[in-house]
């Protein structure tokens, strides 16, 4: 038999190999792109620096090739790159020298932002670190070298420590004009389905939503909703929000007169709506629940609660149950006339909160193993917090600043100055 040579050997396709020229193709396009940019993004340093000389009259700072190539984790598998170098010839020591940083490549990276969102999903879905490199291997190819199970494990630690430190982070500088609270329910491998994500959304006086409070808790305890309260009072957040939205079921209504008595009360018509329904035979609901679209929809307060007397007269004496969940609630109910109208469909109902974890609860199932409830915190935290960067502003922004001011609303139109604020 002669010797193999490497001109007949033929390597045989392996199970995992993915044939996929058009990712081939993807791949060279970003390599390229990424490279134009990192270069640009030099010449821009270089440009504005332009103006810093040395004696002679040369430039200080110059191009001083490149660094190593290595490989970015991304989205469509690995891309490699070169960092671009900067000389300073002029520093007379290291405090003196000017130094460039790539804001595309920063100097350790080695995955981008988008892939490290992917890993708690994955975490939820119940992959195990020892099984985090075939199943990205299945997303980015099996060539994923810094993704191996010991790095997965040091990046979920650096997880616990952006949450702790977001947690004890300074709020005295901030406001939130309206807050949304609701308990969120994920089953995601939780170990007690009695507790769920106490979850607080804020909306600043730029019409910007940010994530205020969130913590592991029992949606309809007081208690931890005051702990979460009081935690942000604690922390600098001294001005009472105007207004709160959320389900009549939760105990944060209790806490929340107790920490920021001054903040007004709006019950969410959504879950209002399904728990008037749920006191009616199924033929009655679609009726029923156009007339309570009929209240909530009315173009003033005095409309509003004329339709809710002709609901009560409808249905009271057949369904007294539901007329009762409804009329208990009257005020609480109707709390946003008093703000401006192009604010009335963010404060009706919780749904900022809902919308948030409509992209969580879909990615996550129930599953044999259970996480505790530390860790099922820390992961939907991760998630929450990469799709904040995504949150679009509330509609009216301009009309933020006149609540913030005092302005009085009727019935969705400004009406005068109050002459006094609300505080915690």
């Amino acid at each position: 038999m002669r010797a193999a040579t490497p001109t007949n050997i033929v390597r045989l396709r392996q199970p995992e190999d993915i044939d996929d020229p058009l990712t081939e193709v993807l791949r060279a396009g970003a390599r390229r792109l990424l490279a134009q940019a990192v270069e640009m993004e030099a010449d821009a340093f270089l440009t504005a620096m332009q103006d810093l000389r040395l004696p002679d009259g040369r430039a200080r700072l110059v191009r001083h090739g490149h660094g190593p190539e290595r490989m970015i984790q991304t989205g469509i598998g690995p891309v490699p790159v070169a960092r671009v170098r900067v000389r300073d010839r002029g520093g007379a020591g290291p405090a003196d020298r000017v130094r460039f940083t790539s804001t595309l490549l920063p100097k350790w990276a080695r995955r981008t932002r988008s892939l490290d969102a992917l890993l708690p999903v994955l975490y939820l879905r119940g992959v195990s670190t020892g099984d985090f490199q075939e199943a990205l291997a299945a997303l980015l190819g099996r060539d994923a070298p810094n993704l191996s199970p010991a790095v997965i494990a040091r990046l979920t630690a650096t997880w616990a420590d952006e949450y702790a430190r977001w947690q004890s982070r300074d709020l005295s500088a901030r406001r939130y004009v309206y807050v949304w609270a609701d308990g969120v329910y994920l089953q995601a491998r939780m170990e007690d389905q009695a507790e769920c994500m106490l979850v607080l959304i804020g909306a600043t006086p730029e019409g910007r939503k940010e994530l205020v409070g969130f913590q592991v808790g029992v949606r309809e305890s007081a208690q931890s909703w005051r702990e979460l309260l009081v935690d942000v009072k604690r922390r600098g957040l001294s001005i009472a929000p105007e207004i709160a939205v959320g389900d009549g079921a939760l105990g944060f209504w209790r806490a929340l007169d107790e920490v920021f008595p001054g903040t007004a009360h709006q019950r969410c018509w959504v879950h209002k709506t399904v728990n008037i329904l749920d006191k009616v035979p199924k033929s009655v609901q679609p009726a029923m629940k156009a007339d309570l679209r009929e209240i909530h929809g009315a173009p003033t307060r005095a409309a509003a609660e004329a339709a809710l007397a002709v609901f009560v007269e409808k249905y009271g004496a057949k369904y007294p149950r539901a007329a009762t969940c409804l009329t208990k609630d009257r005020e609480a109910l109707l709390a946003f006339y008093d703000f401006p109208a192009e604010h009335w469909d963010h404060l009706r109902s919780s749904n900022p909160i809902e919308s948030v974890f409509a992209t969580v609860r879909h990615r996550t199932v129930r599953t044999k193993g259970a996480l505790s409830a530390t860790t099922a915190k820390l992961m939907v935290f991760k998630l929450v917090m990469a799709a904040s960067k995504t949150w679009r502003r509330l509609k009216g922004e301009n009309q933020l600043p006149k609540i913030v001011a005092g302005v009085i609303f009727r019935d969705g139109t400004e009406v005068a100055a109050s002459p006094d604020h609300r505080a915690a």
